[in-house]
């Protein structure tokens, strides 16, 4: 990511740290730290949040017209 974080990758990131426990979403250049073990029922709640969190803006949108 960019110096300047666009506000999708703000809430990517909190998306990623709060279900799948990754701590940041740049490309660090090591397998080690580049790939994560994740759990399956963690990748559906990070799914789930990602799905809700454009609903909500689809909502705001229409709002907004």
């Amino acid at each position: 990511m960019s110096t300047q974080t666009l506000p999708i990758d703000a809430l990517l990131e909190s998306i990623a740290r709060k279900h799948l426990l990754i701590g940041t979403l740049d490309t660090r250049g090591s397998d080690a730290l580049d790939f994560n073990d994740v759990a399956v029922w963690s990748i559906k709640a990070a799914l789930q949040a990602a799905f809700e969190a454009g609903q909500a803006s689809g909502r705001a949108e229409d709002g907004n017209r």
